[in-house]
Parts: structure tokens; sequence; C-alpha cells
């Protein structure tokens, strides 16, 4: 009974936070790195495909397999003209270390006050666990494809390597 109320309520919640949908403009951004760079949306357009994920927390075992599948697929990603960033609300300290800890060559936002992740709509698993939602924008800034799931951390990779390989053709 108690978990029917509370998934009912994190559909409501859900259903009026602000969401970005497919063919939406994704939303201007400006973020801080993990090398302390300041990282806009606006510095990719018309030039790459940006896959923006969106992750939980640095360290944890589903955000290190999603990050390391990320890793592994990373040149198929820019061999098809795509850039990859993932956001979280760690630190750029912890961001700095994650990345030497698990060899990733991609950027790691800061996104620790939650603004970039509400912009976006990314919804809370359960309410209380940041959400795991990755987006892949073309490169006239147009939201193609979002895929959502808190548990399937792997599918994010695959899923937006498809779309990007497809959107590479066009």
């Amino acid at each position: 009974m108690l978990i029917g109320v509370v998934l009912a309520a994190v559909a409501m919640y859900e259903h009026f936070m602000a969401k970005i949908q497919v063919g939406d403009r994704a939303p201007a951004f400006t973020a801080t790195a993990d090398n302390g760079q300041l990282v806009n949306l606006a510095d990719y357009l018309h030039k790459q495909i940006v896959v923006l994920y969106f992750y939980p927390k640095d360290g944890t075992t589903g955000c290190t397999a999603q990050a390391c599948s990320f890793r592994d697929a990373y040149e198929d990603f820019v061999e098809a003209g795509a850039v990859v960033i993932g956001v979280s609300g760690d630190t750029v300290e912890s961001h700095r270390g994650f990345i030497q800890q698990q060899k990733l060559p991609f950027l790691l936002l800061s996104d620790a006050d939650g603004a970039l992740r509400k912009t976006f709509g990314v919804p809370k698993t359960l309410g209380i666990v940041p959400g795991r939602v990755t987006y892949v924008i073309d490169r006239e800034g147009i939201v193609r494809h979002i895929f959502n799931s808190q548990f399937f951390a792997g599918r994010h990779v695959t899923e937006a390597l498809q779309i990007v390989r497809e959107l590479a053709k066009k």
C-alpha cells in the first residue's frame, strides 16, 4: 500500500516537472567541467552531436559501469561525430578523481545546485535518487533521443550510439 502511494506521488511529481521531449530544442546551459572550464551547449552546435548523460553519483557501482561503458565506446562516438558529456551533482574535485580512477576521456560537468538537472527535467527515482537520463542532441540543438533508466546503465550507451550513428548518416 505504501509503495503504491509513493509511486503515485512520484508520478504526479514527474508529471508536473518541466521535461524536455524528443523534438524540443535543448536548453542552453553553462556548467563547470572537471578541468575547471566553463562548458556551453552552444560550443558544440553546428559542429558535433552531443550525448549528454545525467547520472546519480561518482564512484557508485551503476555510475561507474555506465561511465566505463561510455569510455569503452568513446572512439565510436567520436568517429560518428559526437561528444560525450556526463553530468552529476558531484563537485569538480570529485569528478577529477573519478576521471583519473576510471581513465575517462570525456568531460564531466558539476551540477551541484541541480540547476541543469532541473532545466532538463531529469526526474528523481522514487523521488529521492537523482535520475539517470541520456539525451542525444543533434548539431542544430534539437533533442533526438532520450533514454531514462536508473537500472539499465549499459543501455544508455548502446541506444545513444545507435542514434548518433543514424544522425551521422544524415
